[in-house]
């Protein structure tokens, strides 16, 4: 899915784009285990042999929520990534968009794979899976590719015509797959298996993720969706965060939250850290702290990404 028209000329200047920060705050809530895992890679040019010639920057952020065990989670974090490089388009390519899209969705079904034949061999067989919601950013362009119910949004700020100020608005970057989506509960029905209570044979909440080997003969795929969108000098974050958070807050809330403090609370600063960082680091950290107040008893991460022109 394209969410915003056409693309701009690339730019090869490094000095023109987005500068991104990425800040992360995991807490285990009710949990006895802590199964989500996260990734934070804000550069990740120089670990891609022969990039492109129009690609000047890579960075990679991403989310993983496990259930059943924090295997697949952890070994999704640990690999995803690079085999993500290992399949990037090198040298001079066309239609970069494309190829891009390719390697992420063969990077998802390459670590699925891998998990699976690592899980099926060990004795018992290992039963963990884990969403995945993963950000690689291209130059401006933000590429999100995701399976099973972890999300991502993008806070733009857009002039409202009536008061010339500046208001919110809350861009969903990512898709949910869950059993009780019309297509998911087909997909799982044709491959014989039962959607009850919401849940693939009445037990697993997601119909796509990394892992759960009992149930992809069930319809279960570990095939993302993939979007992209342009930054634009608007954007002011990205909110990366498993499902832990969005059980008791809804994506405009946890924008609005996190705008909050960002643009008018005062906060402690580390030393050496900027203003901007240090609000960004509170608000991340504030935000899932407000999650398990509320009540969330799921593990709760969330990835910040800072946007700055």
């Amino acid at each position: 899915m394209d969410l915003f028209g056409d693309l701009p000329e690339p730019t090869n200047d490094p000095a023109d784009l987005a500068k991104l920060m990425g800040f992360v705050s995991a807490r285990r809530g009710e949990r006895e285990e802590m199964q989500d895992a996260h990734v934070l890679l804000p550069d990740l040019t120089a670990s891609v042999t022969n990039l492109p010639s129009q690609v000047s920057r890579l960075a990679y952020f991403a989310v993983f929520d496990g259930h059943g065990g924090a295997r697949a989670s952890q070994f999704a974090a640990e690999n995803l990534h690079h085999t993500l490089v290992s399949k990037f388009p090198k040298g001079d390519v066309e239609n970069l968009e494309k190829l891009v899209r390719k390697c992420l969705l063969d990077s998802f079904r390459q670590t699925d794979e891998d998990f699976l034949k690592k899980a099926s061999s060990q004795k018992p067989a290992w039963k963990d899976g884990s969403t995945a919601t993963c950000m690689l950013v291209v130059d401006d362009v933000l590429y999100v590719a995701n399976l099973g119910d972890s999300r991502a949004v993008l806070c733009r700020l857009e002039q409202a015509e009536d008061s010339g100020k500046r208001k919110c608005v809350t861009l969903a970057l990512s898709k949910e797959h869950n059993p009780t989506i019309y297509e998911e509960r087909m997909r799982i029905q044709r491959a014989g298996g039962t959607v009850r209570d919401g849940r693939v044979l009445g037990v697993l909440e997601v119909s796509r993720s990394i892992g759960d080997g009992q149930y992809k003969r069930c319809g279960v795929i570990s095939t993302p969706d993939v979007r992209r969108c342009q930054l634009s000098r608007n954007d002011r974050f990205v909110l990366l965060a498993c499902d832990g958070l969005f059980k008791v807050f809804s994506a405009d809330e946890a924008v609005q939250f996190v705008l909050n403090i960002i643009e008018n609370e005062t906060v402690e600063q580390k030393e050496g850290q900027s203003e901007e960082a240090g609000r960004f680091e509170a608000a991340c950290q504030r935000l899932a702290s407000e999650a398990v107040r509320r009540g969330s008893a799921d593990n709760v991460t969330v990835i910040l990404v800072s946007i700055e022109f």
